[in-house]
């Protein structure tokens, strides 16, 4: 008889703890849907800060905006975390042609990729050659490449539906293809935009020379995929056609920026922290809307969200908006180091760095013990369409703090339009759904929430 009453307890406990984690999260996603204030965050982030270049003025003064935010939210505690980062500057617009016959050209429309260096001043003009992947430029040799332009046209490819495969199947060209062509002799690289769409803007990113001397670089910039398609429709038609582009950009030594943190500190497992965060620089082509200030103004939201349904963490929840993820992830490693030196004990991390579009659920990085505890949760978010559990990446920022008790996790929205605003001049304010950002903030809290409520399973392997 006694087994037959203790069972009932377990399962009535249990009941109702399924109901007030479901209680709680419903209030969540009120609290966002009818009173949130991501989306005003982000329109004063974007329409009067506006784009964030790494050690750009702008950046700095987004760093004192989300600093302010969060001493007006009443955190327990806001500071700004030093870190030294690259500064890059574009100068003044690019341009490119193409040129048939002398005098006979056609505009197309460029931009440098971060980190490249500028053509002599009168720009560059030279013969091109085409090729899909860096593999080709062997078979080419330095006879084939010497004194040219190497246009990288391989496409992203449309079968995947997950977008961030595609890109990931394309993304090395832009990365590494300056390096790998000034070795057989190129003049310069125009790398093919990274976007599904065929459109008249092209798209930045970083790239980087590894350990070429400066005399041994060259100019690298991208075309959008439209200017792509001419170029290699012309070049079929007549292989000896020149192109043209000149830009004036430039690496200046490092400067001081600063990662933003705020916390809120557990009332009963203080020394546990539980991490939510984006990134706050941005390119300077749009105002950074999607990549990355809707994952910023989500992850301020996403504490605010508890505080305002009255809940009191019982683990210390800290929000880190990093510095410079565009330019070498100077802010995620200068995090990652003091949290080493300090041995501060981080047991949950989540990301939002893959635009402010609708949620579909998160990825994890984590032991099979603490993945089977977060699959228990998909039923508290199937009523609100977030409840696509899977395995994988989690965020470039929280990837330095991977470790054998910690779990990593990565909102996952809808990523179909993400690459057509992707490190483009569209990537701004006007193309963010009020709505769809707000049920990711609120989705990302209602996580927060588990992660605090229950802790992850430990002395397993991550």
């Amino acid at each position: 008889m006694r087994y037959w009453v203790l069972g009932l307890l377990l399962w009535t406990a249990c009941c109702w703890s399924q109901t007030e984690d479901q209680q709680q999260i419903e209030a969540i996603f009120n609290e966002s849907l009818i009173a949130g204030k991501s989306y005003d965050w982000l329109n004063y982030l974007s329409n009067r800060i506006g784009g964030r270049l790494s050690g750009s003025v702008q950046a700095e003064q987004a760093v004192k905006y989300t600093k302010n935010q969060m001493d007006s939210l009443g955190f327990d505690k806001v500071w700004l975390q030093p870190v030294m980062v690259p500064k890059w500057v574009r100068g003044t617009p690019e341009f490119a042609y193409i040129e048939s016959k002398p005098g006979i050209t056609n505009n197309v429309p460029i931009t440098a990729l971060g980190g490249s260096i500028a053509t002599p001043t009168g720009g560059i003009k030279a013969p091109v050659v085409e090729v899909k992947t860096i593999e080709e430029l062997a078979s080419l040799g330095r006879d084939g490449i010497a004194g040219k332009i190497v246009f990288y046209n391989r496409p992203m490819q449309p079968g995947p539906i997950n977008t961030f495969e595609a890109y990931s199947g394309a993304v090395d060209q832009r990365y590494k293809g300056a390096m790998e062509a000034s070795q057989y002799g190129a003049v310069g690289i125009i790398v093919r935009s990274l976007t599904l769409r065929l459109d008249d803007l092209p798209h930045t990113g970083s790239m980087t020379y590894g350990d070429l001397p400066f005399e041994q670089r060259i100019p690298a910039a991208a075309i959008s995929t439209n200017g792509a398609e001419l170029l290699s429709t012309t070049l079929k038609l007549d292989p000896n056609i020149r192109f043209y582009f000149k830009q004036s950009c430039k690496r200046l030594s490092d400067v001081e920026s600063h990662n933003v943190i705020g916390e809120i500190r557990g009332s009963t497992y203080p020394d546990e922290i539980l991490l939510v965060g984006g990134h706050l620089d941005s390119w300077d082509l749009g105002d950074g809307a999607h990549d990355d200030g809707a994952g910023c103004m989500q992850s301020i939201e996403a504490l605010r969200l508890l505080l305002a349904t009255g809940y009191s963490p019982q683990r210390t929840i800290r929000v880190v908006l990093f510095m410079s993820e565009e330019i070498g992830l100077a802010g995620a490693k200068q995090y990652a180091k003091e949290v080493k030196s300090k041995g501060e004990n981080h047991i949950f991390a989540l990301e939002s760095d893959a635009g402010g579009f609708t949620p579909l659920g998160f990825s994890f990085d984590c032991s099979e013990a603490n993945l089977d505890r977060v699959l228990s949760w998909k039923p508290l978010f199937e009523p609100f369409l977030v409840h696509n559990f899977t395995t994988g990446g989690s965020g470039a920022d929280i990837g330095p703090l991977k470790g054998e008790n910690i779990v990593l996790a990565g909102l996952r929205p809808d990523s179909q339009r993400y690459f057509d605003h992707h490190h483009a001049e569209n990537d701004t304010f006007e193309h963010i759904n009020k709505r769809e950002l707000e049920l990711g903030a609120a989705a990302m809290s209602s996580l927060l929430y588990l992660f605090d409520k229950y802790g992850i399973a430990i002395n397993s392997k991550g």
